[in-house]
């Protein structure tokens, strides 16, 4: 077992079927495996982002070739809210489709979930929400069947069934899922994450990393989301920096879509700890703040206080980043604070802050409230217990400006210029 022993009891279950690989997005047209129907939804993001990049009319085209008419809601904002969910899922019922296609990133692909449930169930979507403000009812029906086409590399939720949505017009975020949200079928197309901007790349791909991170160190962590998540963060370290310099480098892209996809795994086989509430609550009050640059800008505050509470696996960590003593620090929270911030700045996000996404010091007794309230539920996978007054020291830290820059252009003892090297034997 990877990084000593912990007690085997475990559930193993990932029901989706996944397609991988450059080109396969064409799959649509003759795969087997298509959800039964006649009518489907399409669902992407609110920019035209899916229209430039031909994406959509090869969807369009693809789906229509087996005589499947599609419909269009393309109202999914950054941050998605419920007021897009509960009107998609409308338009869905009104039109009687058979299945709901996300086409994009987290986002889209969250909401189409969240508009596939809704589609056979009444109420609004924060009906059923387990925190927070949520109604915490149970849907009676199952979700429609879900196709999901990731373009970005970063939220892996094209292989687990949690959706993330901000209630309109409050500030609370909460994620949810059941079995019926596994996406029926997922095609991931690593051709299709080559028109990212390189710091859009940056932030999907930090979000990747972090998932795989907490899928170490939760308590509820088993031997697969082990293995899945040590894959993940070695190929990213290796491979994000080449993607964001070069975003037309396909190894890179192949590599980075699946330590996505594997850290989705990871989401599925072991809930993250409370990190993942802590960035979910400040989206929610900044909803320009994309999900990987709050888990980049927070990480180190965070981690730094876990790991001086409860130390283990810290080591593991650094080693898959390959991050050595000679690095600098010996002691694994150490080494793998300089890696790091290393990585951080090597994807170009060393000169960002919570701040410059308008959020305060003013706003950290709210913020922690709202990250316990809405997902506490992720501290009971937190190896060290943590309250209102640990998140709000946790904040006050990750406030400061540019926490991630240094004057010397070394973090901890590692250049700007080297190169974190990855191990995973497919990593080549």
């Amino acid at each position: 077992m990877v990084g000593g022993a912990y007690p085997l009891h475990f559930q193993f279950h990932i029901p989706t079927r996944i397609i991988f690989g450059p080109d396969t997005l064409a799959a649509l047209e003759d795969t087997p495996y298509l959800p039964p129907g006649e009518h489907a939804m399409i669902v992407s993001g609110e920019s035209d982002a899916m229209l430039k990049a031909g994406y959509l009319q090869r969807v369009q085209g693809y789906l229509a070739n087996r005589g499947v008419a599609t419909i269009l809601y393309d109202r999914i904002k950054p941050n998605p809210e419920t007021e897009a969910v509960d009107e998609g899922a409308a338009a869905a019922r009104d039109k009687k489709v058979d299945f709901v296609v996300g086409l994009g990133g987290g986002s889209t692909i969250d909401s189409a979930k969240s508009i596939a449930l809704m589609a056979r169930n009444v109420g609004s979507y924060w009906d059923y929400m387990r925190g927070g403000s949520g109604g915490r009812q149970t849907p009676n029906a199952p979700a429609l069947p879900i196709v999901a086409l990731p373009t970005t590399a970063g939220t892996g939720t094209e292989a687990g069934p949690w959706t993330f949505i901000a209630r309109s017009g409050h500030r609370e975020k909460i994620g949810w899922g059941n079995e019926s949200t596994f996406p029926y079928l997922s095609i991931v197309d690593p051709q299709l994450t080559h028109t990212l901007p390189s710091r859009i790349t940056a932030y999907t791909g930090l979000g990747a990393f972090f998932h795989a991170v907490e899928a170490i160190l939760a308590t509820s962590r088993q031997p697969t989301s082990d293995m899945l998540a040590l894959e993940a963060i070695q190929i990213i370290c290796q491979f994000l920096p080449r993607a964001v310099k070069d975003g037309t480098d396909q190894n890179a892209r192949i590599m980075l879509s699946w330590a996505s996809t594997a850290a989705g795994m990871c989401a599925s086989l072991a809930p993250r700890v409370a990190h993942g509430s802590l960035v979910h609550a400040l989206s929610a009050f900044a909803p320009r703040l994309p999900h990987g640059a709050g888990l980049a800008l927070s990480s180190d505050a965070y981690f730094n206080w876990l790991g001086t509470r409860g130390p283990e696996r810290f080591d593991l960590l650094a080693d898959a980043m390959g991050v050595t003593p000679e690095d600098g620090p010996v002691d694994g929270l150490g080494r793998f604070r300089a890696g790091l911030r290393h990585l951080i700045q090597s994807v170009g996000l060393g000169d960002e802050s919570l701040t410059h996404y308008g959020l305060s010091p003013g706003d950290i007794p709210a913020l922690a409230r709202k990250g316990i309230e809405t997902m506490g539920a992720l501290c009971d996978a937190t190896p060290v217990l943590q309250d209102v007054s640990d998140i709000e020291a946790i904040l006050a830290d990750a406030m400061r400006d540019s926490p991630m820059e240094t004057n010397t252009g070394q973090v901890n003892g590692l250049s700007a210029k080297t190169d974190l090297q990855g191990r995973s034997p497919h990593a080549t």
